[in-house]
């Protein structure tokens, strides 16, 4: 059963254009009330180890722990919305309460719903 908060592996393949690829770990993003009617789509965000300087906003960092086996970054922009046949089984991690709070709140500043701090 997934919760909201968790990281799992997903096949994010096939791509197009700048849409990140691979089987990759992906943070669920879905609220959990829509996991447990069964939602068919789960909305994620997935985990890149690379740190890109100009994306630093879109950027969550994640410290290796459990199975998540290297220092990652919740890459926010590339956010999609995933069948649930692309999931594997088994859980990764999962994030502290702070940790999904500043997930949150990252997601209301790119989507414009406040203004970022400085």
């Amino acid at each position: 059963m997934m919760r909201r908060g968790e990281i799992w592996l997903a096949h994010m393949n096939p791509t197009t254009g700048a849409e990140i690829g691979k089987v990759r770990p992906v943070l669920i993003l879905l609220a959990q009330r829509y996991l447990d009617a069964g939602s068919p789509v789960v909305m994620v965000a997935p985990l890149a180890t690379q740190y890109w300087p100009g994306m630093a906003a879109l950027r969550v960092a994640v410290s290796k722990r459990d199975r998540l086996l290297k220092e990652s970054f919740v890459a926010l922009e590339q956010m999609c919305a995933l069948d649930r046949s692309r999931f594997g089984d088994v859980r990764l991690a999962e994030l502290s309460g702070n940790e999904m709070q500043t997930v949150d709140r990252q997601l209301m500043v790119m989507f414009g719903m406040v203004i970022p701090s400085h």
